[in-house]
């Protein structure tokens, strides 16, 4: 299942906020973004907090998403541990230097597990996004996805969350067709969040 990341510090930023005009509830209370390569540069099974570079415009894109009030969250796969390519000491110090560079979040959920574990959390699974709406304390329909790469999108849709891509270099052509928001970067997926494009689901961006 589903592990939580707790950085040395409170992570807690008061109650989610109200973002009217998003479909579903009509209110948008958290995005949860995926990390390697939508909000740090992706390096693969990166043990190594050094190597850690925010991408280009994510600081402020989730500045943006704090000012209206809403949670911010971090969803990520992390099989080099199942492949022991990492250790899981390794995993928390990357991911104690993201929260140092990009934080504060309010939730952390990581899947520790490969492909073949068949585990509920690993991203296409939605168990990583339920879980970190039930710490929220919302619904998965309060909550938007932000990724760069189909698997992100997928589990949004089975847990019953929007979702944005932001594609790089890796993503697939057929996953930016298969996508039903894509953005050109973060900042531009934080304005479709908050202009209630999401209600369109079948826009092209």
């Amino acid at each position: 299942m589903a592990s939580n990341f707790s950085p040395p510090h409170c992570l807690a930023s008061g109650e989610p906020g109200n973002v009217a005009g998003m479909g579903g509830s009509g209110t948008l209370k958290a995005v949860l973004f995926d990390r390697d390569g939508t909000l740090v540069v992706d390096v693969p099974y990166n043990g190594d907090p050094q190597l850690v570079r925010p991408m280009d415009g994510a600081l402020s894109a989730l500045e943006k998403v704090r000012r209206a009030g809403l949670a911010t969250g971090v969803v990520t796969n992390q099989s080099g541990v199942a492949r022991g390519l990492i250790t899981l000491e390794q995993m928390n110090a990357v991911n104690q230097r993201v929260e140092r560079l990009l934080g504060p979040f309010d939730v952390w959920e990581f899947c520790p597990h490969g492909p073949e574990d068949g585990c509920d959390c690993r991203k296409p699974q939605p168990g990583m996004i339920l879980a970190a709406c039930s710490a929220l304390g919302i619904t998965p329909e309060e909550a938007a996805v932000v990724g760069d790469i189909g698997a992100d999108m997928e589990a949004a849709a089975a847990a019953g969350a929007r979702a944005v891509l932001v594609p790089t270099d890796v993503t697939r052509r057929e996953e930016i067709e298969a996508a039903a928001i894509v953005a050109a970067d973060l900042g531009h997926a934080v304005e479709l969040l908050f202009s209630g494009a999401l209600e369109e689901q079948d826009a092209r961006v």
